[in-house]
């Protein structure tokens, strides 16, 4: 993994829950490398190797992550791809994936089905290589219409057979945390968490994560494509990113990482350039004043 281009050494890795696993703190995310509009393999495979070269160690996907259900396991098989093909070390990395959403006709739909989520835990595995357990699988949304214990039950069992490793939550209250810890070890939640969704500061779950010592993934932490541009146009912002030489999105993660110890924000990328971008907010310090002004500007949005 240590390449001149890493960025962050040892003292800037965070824990994977309460694993003792270390991860870089910036993870990449990789479903818009799989949907409508995707690059090119060869670009989206760039992609990946550019991040394992600056030291990113956690990648974030979903069986989900495609264009339909004809297209399913997409990005799960993209990146295992990537990594047959990366020549670097990659003993540390660690692949995140979800289950439990449809892509019928490119839509997205709950799908809490025990059986289908022990055929989709089964499919991603075989996806990433079926040579060595799923580092992390998360039920990616709950179904009303089957318990969180239903749901789970299948991740447990996988657990014990030795095809995932650990196991996670995506689209989580506190109390339905609770309800999947009853079920089986929680080591990840991965909700929606970004300037103009900061729901997981009132809601409970943030403090919950960090007093438990589960890790939190920011899913769509810039606000994804139709709100990023936006940042741009909140001044107090682009101004403090231009007195520190950064972008405005490495400043944006640079302040979520100082929120809590345990957020590890997966930007998704589909350019070399911007998981490069997104990287050097590892780098960056940001004293009280300056998450002060963060915060009030983001508090206009």
């Amino acid at each position: 993994m240590a390449t001149q281009d890493k960025v962050a050494e040892l003292a800037h890795l965070r824990e994977l829950g309460n694993t003792r696993e270390m991860v870089f703190p910036i993870g990449l995310g990789g479903m818009p490398m799989s949907i409508r509009d995707r690059p090119s393999e060869s670009q989206a495979i760039a992609t990946i190797h550019r991040a394992l070269e600056l030291g990113v160690t956690l990648i974030d996907t979903a069986d989900a992550y495609c264009i339909d259900e004809s297209d399913k396991h997409h990005n799960e098989k993209l990146i295992y791809k990537a990594l047959q093909q990366y020549s670097g070390d990659k003993s540390q990395v660690m692949v995140a994936t979800k289950g439990g959403l449809m892509r019928p006709d490119g839509a997205w739909t709950q799908n809490g089905n025990p059986d289908h989520l022990r055929q989709t835990i089964r499919e991603s595995f075989e996806a990433l290589g079926g040579d060595q357990p799923i580092d992390i699988w998360q039920y990616h949304s709950p179904d009303p219409n089957y318990s969180i214990a239903q749901a789970l039950t299948p991740a447990k069992e996988a657990v014990h057979q030795g095809i995932v490793r650990y196991v996670g939550v995506s689209n989580f209250s506190v109390e339905q945390i609770k309800q999947a810890r009853d079920v089986v070890e929680i080591v990840s939640v991965q909700n929606q968490y970004n300037p103009w969704h900061r729901n997981p500061e009132y809601d409970g779950v943030l403090e919950y994560c960090e007093a438990e010592g589960i890790t939190f993934l920011p899913w769509s932490p810039l606000g994804g494509s139709q709100r990023v541009s936006q940042l741009k146009e909140i001044h107090g912002i682009s101004d403090l990113a231009n007195e520190k030489n950064i972008s405005i999105y490495s400043l944006i993660l640079a302040w979520m990482l100082s929120k809590s110890p345990c957020i590890v924000p997966i930007p998704g990328a589909s350019k070399p350039e911007s998981i490069a971008d997104s990287v050097k907010a590892a780098e960056v310090r940001l004293d009280p004043q300056e998450i002060a002004i963060v915060e009030d500007a983001i508090a206009q949005v």
